[in-house]
């Protein structure tokens, strides 16, 4: 009877083979080497790593496409990795080479180091761009190692020639970055960097002077790196965010100051403003100045308020208008931003409010004991 009920319970082969098929449909990994100028070292880090996963892990990773750009140290590190062959294409006469997508997802190996992420392929190619092709590869369900710069992040285009006077004509969606499982800054100094070029490691040589006066000016490289670590510091509050919703963890983790400052329609709440401003500039912080509607604000309120958003618009103090029960919504909104302190006024309700509504600063005190509240005084008449 045993038998009989093991036999009856095996999956039929037909079953087996979906089940094959929907794991080899899993979507694969993408880790990003992010540096912000040429030269920091990312292609060296990525073979590096790959180096490592393929000796001291035994995982099979290939060379789907690797620039070394004439560089020693980075085409040392080719080392003993597998190349998978390229792709000829003829364009305007010449051959080129262009990575192989296909043959990749044929010879299906764990990990595929795919170089320049933002790279536009020659013409004839089955894809206009190389990120489009590491989309393929991770549909196939390959894992990808890439490398970019933060300057051909496709929102930071503008903000990048304001600071270069440079247009980067190569750009990748937001969307890839946002998407990617793991993204490492590879970083030096621009100091180092700009060493680095003056002795060629870079650049050939007839290059470096040119180079020097125009992107890899300090200043223009301290800019850049600065957007580098703020992407990367981004990157690291949205996993720390997912981190918490899936554990169902409510309690504040002060990791990073995050200070919300709470506006009042029914007297001026600049002093609380200001206060709140100068915290956030003294730890370095975020502010935001939370306004909470529960009707339609009178002529006078409207006057207040407006008061108020004028000087928070002056502090960049950003303004965000909730609606529904004051406290609820205060609660909620820390609890979701995470934030680790609270800037509110003493309050103007009547003790007879009070019983009927409750006390706003007592719920606050109560609901969020991980998050500092500041009650400041109120103008003297």
């Amino acid at each position: 009877m045993a038998a009989q009920d093991a036999e009856k319970n095996r999956p039929s082969p037909e079953a087996l083979l979906a089940k094959i098929q929907r794991e080899e449909r899993k979507r694969g990994r993408l880790k990003i080497f992010l540096g912000f100028a040429a030269g920091v070292g990312k292609t060296y880090e990525m073979l590096s790593e790959a180096n490592r996963r393929k000796a001291q892990r035994g995982q099979d990773v290939v060379i789907g496409i690797v620039e070394t750009h004439g560089r020693k140290g980075t085409h040392e590190q080719l080392g003993e990795l597998e190349r998978v062959p390229m792709r000829s294409i003829e364009y305007r006469g010449a051959v080129f080479q262009e990575m192989d997508t296909d043959a990749i997802i044929a010879r299906r190996p764990q990990w595929v180091l795919v170089d320049e992420l933002a790279h536009t392929n020659v013409p004839g190619s089955e894809r206009e761009k190389r990120w489009q092709d590491v989309e393929v590869i991770l549909e196939a369900g390959i894992n990808v190692a890439s490398t970019l710069n933060v300057q051909h992040i496709e929102s930071l285009n503008d903000t990048v020639h304001d600071i270069t006077g440079i247009w980067v004509r190569e750009t990748v969606p937001d969307r890839i970055v946002r998407e990617a499982d793991e993204v490492k800054m590879v970083d030096i100094t621009p100091r180092s960097l700009v060493h680095r070029l003056e002795r060629g490691d870079i650049y050939a040589a007839d290059k470096v002077p040119g180079a020097l006066k125009n992107f890899f000016r300090e200043g223009n490289l301290n800019a850049l790196r600065e957007i580098a670590l703020r992407e990367i510091a981004h990157e690291v509050d949205e996993d720390l965010t997912n981190y918490r919703r899936e554990k169902h963890i409510n309690e504040t983790w002060a990791t990073h100051d995050r200070i919300m400052v709470c506006i009042s329609p029914n007297r001026s709440s600049m002093r609380l403003i200001r206060r709140g401003w100068r915290i956030a500039q003294r730890l370095h912080g975020e502010i935001v100045a939370v306004y909470v509607e529960t009707d339609s604000p009178s002529a006078d309120q409207q006057e207040i308020l407006k008061g108020d958003f004028a000087l928070a618009d002056r502090l960049k103090v950003p303004v965000v208008t909730l609606s529904g029960d004051v406290a609820s919504e205060i609660i909620r909104y820390a609890i979701e931003n995470r934030t680790t302190q609270i800037v509110v006024g003493h309050s103007n309700r009547t003790r007879f409010q009070e019983f009927i509504h409750g006390s706003i600063i007592n719920r606050l005190t109560t609901e969020l004991r991980a998050v500092d509240i500041l009650i400041v005084a109120a103008d003297s008449d």
